[in-house]
């Protein structure tokens, strides 16, 4: 923890007072500042004026990055019969349905994604406290909730990020990967950044996207222009 402190502090005096830098300043500040022996994450902060907590201020969608967010994606399927074997065959790790849900209630939560067909959701409602607040539980508004799970479990593993926004109005998820061309993570960066900007809802006062930041696990944050981000 002592090098870790110390690997930051130093990262954070390398950043220095820069702010609002281009997307591609951004990228090339939080790469060569990634230098732990694992592959660090490369994730994005959204700060968005909005309040969740209002139906008509809710932040939520999905998006495939164009160039995948490098991460090994776990899907769990709930579904029955034929659909659990499609779901098997595209290469689901987990699939189930009612002895699914009693592994999940029991504190087992070994995936990084839920899909369901529509038939399970009564089933799958039984766990809204455990998998909302992980942002785990199937939804059709963005493709969890369908019978096309062949389709659904390949976007999952291809590069496909869900997004919502939580209490504060903070949209947040990983990009991509520190060992990614610094090309590839700003084409990211502007994808993500495009999508929750076409979010945006209807009850939004005011200006929208207020910050963007972004940062590798282990580094520290650097704030990039909104212009810049949006592609503007």
């Amino acid at each position: 923890m002592a090098k870790h402190g110390k690997r930051v502090r130093a990262a954070r005096a390398a950043v220095g007072d820069k702010e609002n830098l281009s997307v591609e300043e951004a990228v090339a500040l939080i790469k060569s500042n990634a230098n732990a022996k694992f592959d660090e994450t490369v994730e994005i902060a959204l700060n968005l004026g909005v309040d969740p907590r209002h139906a008509d201020q809710m932040v939520r969608g999905v998006v495939t990055l164009p160039n995948g967010t490098g991460k090994d994606v776990r899907v769990a399927v709930f579904a029955r019969g034929p659909k659990a074997d499609e779901a098997r065959a595209a290469g689901a790790e987990i699939v189930g349905a009612e002895d699914l849900m009693e592994t999940i209630q029991g504190g087992t939560i070994e995936f990084d994604r839920c899909i369901a067909t529509p038939d399970m959701m009564p089933v799958v409602g039984r766990l809204g406290k455990i998998l909302g607040p992980r942002n785990l539980m199937p939804n059709p508004k963005v493709g969890t909730v369908t019978m096309d799970v062949a389709e659904a479990v390949k976007n999952a593993k291809g590069g496909e990020v869900q997004f919502r926004a939580e209490k504060a109005g903070v949209v947040h998820a990983g990009i991509g990967k520190a060992s990614f061309d610094e090309g590839k993570l700003v084409e990211n960066v502007r994808a993500f950044v495009g999508a929750v900007s076409r979010a945006k809802p209807s009850g939004a006062k005011g200006t929208y996207m207020k910050k963007v930041s972004l940062s590798s696990t282990m580094g520290p944050g650097v704030s990039v222009d909104v212009a810049s981000a949006t592609g503007n």
